[in-house]
């Protein structure tokens, strides 16, 4: 799995990416995660608010931080 955390290293950024991880701990899968703080790259996703969650260059959630429960779903459907 391929995950991408889009922002510009903002704290709700930060917060989006400490979730993940912890969350792909939690649940141990195993994943390739990647922040994309070029404003440039972001906007090829055509998100209009950060941050986003991308996976395998899905773009799943942008402009919000999923709360942990629903990163367990997004993350065990996504593998």
């Amino acid at each position: 799995m391929d995950i991408k955390i889009l922002g510009p290293g903002c704290v709700r950024c930060k917060t989006l990416e400490k979730l993940v991880i912890n969350t792909l701990a939690e649940l141990d899968i195993a994943a390739n995660v990647s922040k994309v703080e070029d404003i440039m790259k972001i906007m090829e996703y055509r998100i209009m608010h950060t941050p986003g969650l991308v996976i395998n260059e899905k773009v799943i959630v942008s402009g919000r931080i999923p709360s942990p429960a629903e990163m367990k779903e997004i993350l065990t459907n996504n593998k």
